[in-house]
């Protein structure tokens, strides 16, 4: 078989998820020719989708030591080291990219991707609009990212342009209908959300639709009939959507729950009371939970204030955790008693090793990953100086909200079978009753609920506990325009607070008595 077959015979196996198959034809086809850029840089792509970001890297550099003009496998490298939070590496690696070849649109668009992660939309939005006018505006990718990028700046009318835009490129690009559908408020008053709820029906009556087209669709009905509470149109498209979303995914339960009880198991036989001194002046403000349970609501109170930056949902906790302390998806018990009795805190400087893209004026820094939650014995130990606030909210509204929404991360790959959110729900709060018992005053509840209902007093509470003074700005969260919102809270969190979704979860008590029955 020659060259050429032999790489449409490795693109079929790429295209169809045979990773593996690739990386072992790619080193067959290597030992005969050791210096094709082009292999060197396809073996690099497999490994870069199963994770492996370190052997990526050395195929992509090889790669281009063949040819260092090949700007799609310096490409590759800079979203890897994007990848491993090697932000300068990678900012560097897409302006290389930019000045030697300016109109390559994928290096826009991955340089727009990081600026994002380090909340400069700014930068990001002024790299899309670049890559749109490339594009001559037909790259309907780089518009919806464009509109999201907007969105997370609550620049809304911005945002529905630009959706506008492709829509009348791509009537069925099913994401834009499905941002189209967070965005709006659906009423019978509202002939504008009412002509795009007609438009999504019809669209969900064709017989051509592909699962990855169903999905943002069927969400997207789902919550637009929630708004009109038509339950039994809601309830119909909910299902539809999770049962499609989970035919595309694998659950993660099970590993989640043998994380979780290997976790406390460990931390048992540790004792938090004694920490790592090493740490930076810099606190972080730790708000976590279930994710759905308020934790983007209570960030935008905080992150209100004068004195804190909003960092938003940050992975550099868990990623400096995983990378020293979980070996064969176990922690390393030995290694965590090494690491406390050290005099060097290196997952205190790994994590704030992440903020050097920043634009940081402030020493407070909110971070609302809400799964966080795993890791607050690590915080106790190796960011002494920090804080924690828990957000609660009812299980059964919480376990709805989980229900009602698609979620971009493959950490979530539990929230689309009832059975398992209560699952995940019950493993969660054993391990925070846990934690509870292990850590008492470190750490903070904050109960949705009790904010809705008495919002000033709650948030006095809330910022005396994070040692803060009061500052109106936290009062009017609402209008907080410094921390960008890039979860699927972003509508809701950008209102003032409402009682509207509080015992929301009684409206469905007959469809997900599956999942609430089987909550402890």
């Amino acid at each position: 078989m020659d060259l050429i077959k032999k790489i449409k015979v490795l693109q079929n196996y790429f295209k169809i998820g045979n990773f593996q198959k690739v990386i072992e034809d790619c080193k067959n086809i290597l030992k005969k020719l050791p210096d094709n850029p082009f292999v060197l840089n396809y073996l690099g792509m497999a490994y870069q989708k199963l994770n492996q970001h370190r052997n990526a890297i050395y195929y992509f550099e090889e790669s281009l030591k063949k040819d260092n003009q090949n700007v799609a496998a310096m490409n590759n490298l800079g979203n890897s080291l994007k990848a491993l939070g090697e932000l300068e590496n990678a900012k560097m690696v897409y302006e290389k990219i930019i000045s030697k070849d300016n109109n390559y649109i994928n290096a826009y668009n991955n340089y727009a991707n990081l600026k994002i992660l380090v909340n400069d939309y700014d930068g990001a939005i002024d790299l899309l609009e670049k890559a749109s006018t490339i594009g001559k505006r037909n790259n309907i990718n780089i518009l919806f990212s464009l509109a999201s990028a907007y969105q997370s700046i609550n620049k809304i009318s911005n945002a529905i342009d630009l959706i506008n835009e492709i829509l009348s490129k791509e009537p069925e690009y099913m994401q834009a209908h499905q941002m189209l559908s967070s965005i709006y408020r659906y009423s019978k008053d509202d002939q504008k959300t009412i002509e795009h709820l007609e438009v999504m029906k019809m669209l969900s009556k064709k017989k051509d639709l592909s699962l990855e087209q169903k999905i943002p669709l069927f969400f997207a009905l789902s919550k637009a009939f929630d708004d009109l509470k038509d339950l039994v149109e809601a309830y119909k498209f909910m299902s539809q959507a999770n049962d499609c979303k989970f035919k595309t995914i694998k659950s993660n339960l099970e590993n989640e729950t043998k994380l979780i009880n290997n976790i406390i198991k460990t931390f048992e036989k540790i004792d938090l009371q004694k920490i790592n001194k090493g740490f930076s002046d810099k606190k972080i403000i730790f708000i976590c939970g279930m994710p759905r349970s308020g934790t983007t609501l209570v960030e935008q109170i905080i992150s209100s204030h004068a004195d804190v930056y909003g960092a938003g949902e940050l992975i550099y906790l868990m990623r400096e955790i995983k990378r020293n302390f979980i070996f064969n998806d176990k922690l390393d018990f030995q290694k965590i008693i090494e690491s406390q009795n050290s005099q060097i805190n290196l997952i205190n400087q790994g994590y704030f090793k992440n903020f050097i893209l920043y634009n940081l004026k402030q020493n407070i820094i909110t971070d609302k990953a809400p799964q966080n939650f795993k890791w607050l014995g690590f915080v106790k130990i190796f960011f002494p100086n920090c804080k924690v606030v828990h957000c609660r909210r009812n299980p059964r509204d919480n376990c709805l909200s989980i229900y009602k929404n698609n979620f971009a991360s493959n950490m979530m790959n539990w929230a689309y079978k009832q059975n398992e959110i209560a699952q995940f729900y019950n493993t969660y709060k054993k391990l925070m009753n846990f934690w509870k018992i292990k850590l008492n005053d470190f750490i903070y509840d904050v109960e949705y609920e009790k904010i809705v209902s008495n919002k000033e007093f709650e948030i006095k509470k809330l910022l005396e506990f994070c040692d803060l003074n009061w500052d109106e700005s936290c009062l009017n969260h609402s209008k907080n325009s410094k921390t960008p919102i890039k979860t699927v809270s972003i509508s809701q969190a950008r209102e003032d607070v409402y009682t509207s979704s509080v015992k929301s979860s009684e409206l469905y008590k007959h469809n997900l008595k599956e999942m609430f029955d089987a909550l402890i």
